[in-house]
């Protein structure tokens, strides 16, 4: 009979496991036994807690979005700054956190993509992914600009950071997060920067249409 407390430390100590098998070996070849061997259990303790090798990669997948959220959240709770800029850079840096750019991490999160397009549960997690990085991002451009504009600068931002990191990742070089970060910022400012420009825009045609309301009632 299991010991009290040993499921979330035997979850924890094979979720490891598996990013080191990944790391290893790639998603492909980490099989079942590597993973248990690795761990240092049996093979039956991953089928008593995560039913297969697919409920592992789910459950590893998971680890790591959660280390991804608590990162975007350590820093946010840190602000001194409302700003939606402050609160912009929280989600870029992120996202480019040491717990999501280091070796296993990358090379599980490809496999999780790759896999995902076949696997329901695991494109259930990546959209569900995506849809944070969409919805946090427009959040905050909205609050600067017109729904129209923050939709497209959160599309245009999600997509450069997936990008970025993407080509870190496939790099075959150490991570160059400082880069990242700053390529991400600058897209940041050119976005808030149309903050002035739209209101400039809506101020000239907004003349005309007083111009005309004045005289319908004169």
């Amino acid at each position: 009979m299991p010991k009290v407390g040993m499921q979330p430390i035997r979850r924890q100590q094979l979720i490891e496991a598996t990013l080191l098998a990944v790391d290893q070996v790639g998603l492909g070849d980490a099989s079942i036994a590597l993973i248990a061997r690795l761990a240092g259990v049996s093979n039956g303790i991953i089928s008593h807690y995560f039913r297969d090798k697919n409920g592992l990669i789910a459950a590893t997948m998971g680890y790591i979005m959660s280390m991804l959220n608590e990162g975007v959240a350590a820093r946010r709770q840190a602000l001194t700054d409302d700003s939606p800029r402050a609160h912009l850079k929280v989600i870029i840096e992120g996202n480019f956190d040491a717990s999501q750019v280091n070796g296993p991490a990358m090379k599980t999160w490809l496999a999780f993509w790759a896999s995902s397009m076949h696997q329901p549960d695991l494109h259930r997690l990546q959209r569900i992914n995506d849809h944070r990085l969409y919805s946090n991002l427009c959040c905050q451009f909205r609050r600067v600009l017109p729904l129209y504009h923050a939709r497209k600068a959160a599309r245009g931002l999600a997509a450069l950071i997936d990008g970025l990191w993407l080509r870190g990742a496939l790099s075959g070089d150490a991570f160059d997060t400082d880069q990242a970060i700053r390529i991400a910022y600058e897209y940041m400012d050119l976005q808030l920067a149309k903050q002035q420009t739209l209101g400039t825009i809506d101020q000239a045609s907004e003349q005309p249409r007083t111009a005309i309301a004045k005289q319908a009632g004169a």
